[in-house]
């Protein structure tokens, strides 16, 4: 029994980058052999065993051959027999299909059957085999390896056979959940824009995100959007956000905010009259499709849905701020509300030129809110029972007295924006 470091370990280590999560290869067992060792098996659909010790995940080699559509149209077969190599050769990019010793020390002790040390050096994300086009979740990878390296460039071959499997139906044989596992990584990595455009050059976006693919070629106004392209400015938002080291929800909340776009009528562009409720109606769509975690499916909709109204929040008198909070649910959840600000300000500052504005909205909306929350609803919800008021009487009443503190505030904070 040989044991083997493998995969991204062996490649971040290559680069001089910290490896967190170490995978390992061995060749030469069995399940039982595995077991008898104290290891314990976890795998569902191959076998895979944790470390007694260190828990990390060690596969028997194992080879894969297509049987049917989509990413679980396969059979496995691991046995001693199968090589290193084998088991290399069924990886996605070359980069990615090397192997190294356990105790390894010098890059010349690397398994390197596909030249992957040579494409790190070149930059050069290429496929391993033309057993690549077999899943359709690896072009989801490129894309996300595209994200996270951003200097790095796809082989011709290998865009050329990503289109030829888009072009076949592969992607559309794509479960939900695979779909968002490799989304959500995408959009955590440093340059999540150049996810997207990937997928659109081999056509995959079209198949899975109509809705965002649409928005390339619609054009803005260019006195609010001096890079015009609406799909241009969602990448640049979506860059943004991670520039800002926003969340997961932030950032797909940014993928998520101008579909609407998308659909305006020909007749009145470069206006995009009324297309936050598309917006929010098609970020819906897309988050029932793709099976979207609900906290982050509810954001989403409510930053395509006000948007536009909290960046025209300076001129909201306090019953339209109060109007606000209660659509956006912020008394309740004031968390998810400065979650919205903060997508906003991504908004707001993905445009040409705009990279380093301030957005102040946000702020001073944080600062609106807080004034509500502060205010004490159970005094006057008792005054208010004690006059003989009930149910949406007394909902009433506090709604009245926030509206009161937003009142107090506005006007204090003009007098302090006097010269």
């Amino acid at each position: 029994m040989q044991i083997f470091m493998v995969g991204g370990a062996v490649r971040d280590r290559l680069m001089g980058k910290p490896v967190h999560d170490r995978d390992w290869v061995v060749v030469g067992a069995t399940p039982e052999s595995m077991l008898e060792q104290g290891y314990m098996a976890v795998g569902r659909d191959f076998p895979v065993f944790l470390h007694p010790q260190t828990h990390e995940e060690y596969a028997l080699a194992r080879t894969e051959r297509k049987s049917g559509r989509g990413y679980r149209g396969f059979v496995m077969q691991a046995s001693p027999d199968v090589t290193l190599e084998e088991d290399l050769s069924r990886r996605d990019l070359t980069i990615n299909a090397m192997a190294a010793p356990a105790d390894w020390t010098h890059a010349d002790e690397v398994v390197d059957p596909h030249n992957g040390k040579a494409d790190l050096e070149n930059k050069l994300l290429r496929h391993v085999t033309g057993a690549f086009r077999e899943d359709p979740v690896r072009i989801l990878r490129i894309a996300r390896f595209s994200a996270r390296f951003a200097d790095y460039r796809i082989a011709p071959e290998t865009m050329e056979l990503m289109r030829e499997m888009v072009n076949e139906g592969e992607v559309d044989h794509l479960v939900a959940e695979r779909v968002w596992q490799e989304l959500s990584r995408g959009l955590m990595e440093q340059t999540p824009s150049r996810m997207f455009n990937v997928l659109r050059d081999c056509g995959a976006l079209a198949r899975l995100l109509p809705e965002l693919d649409a928005l390339w070629g619609v054009p803005q106004r260019a006195e609010y959007h001096p890079e015009v392209d609406t799909g241009i400015h969602v990448m640049m938002v979506l860059d943004m956000s991670a520039q800002l080291n926003a969340p997961l929800s932030v950032r797909f909340a940014c993928l998520m905010h101008d579909l609407g776009k998308g659909t305006t009528p020909a007749d009145i562009l470069p206006r995009h009259h009324a297309h936050e409720e598309r917006s929010a109606d098609l970020a819906n769509a897309v988050c029932d499709r793709w099976r979207i975690p609900n906290d982050m499916h509810e954001l989403a909709v409510l930053v395509a849905r006000e948007h536009g109204n909290i960046h025209r929040s300076k001129e909201l008198n306090a019953s339209a701020l109060l109007r606000l909070f209660e659509r956006c649910d912020a008394i309740r959840k004031p968390q998810r509300f400065e979650e919205a600000l903060f997508a906003c300000e991504c908004d707001a500052r993905g445009r040409l030129g705009f990279e380093d504005r301030a957005y102040p909205q946000r702020a001073r909306l944080s600062t609106a809110l807080q004034t509500v929350l502060d205010v004490k609803t159970g005094p006057i919800a008792g005054a208010a029972a004690k006059r003989g008021l009930k149910g949406e009487a007394i909902g009433a009443a506090v709604a009245d007295a926030r509206r009161e503190a937003l009142r107090e505030w506005l006007a204090a904070e003009e007098v302090e924006q006097q010269p």
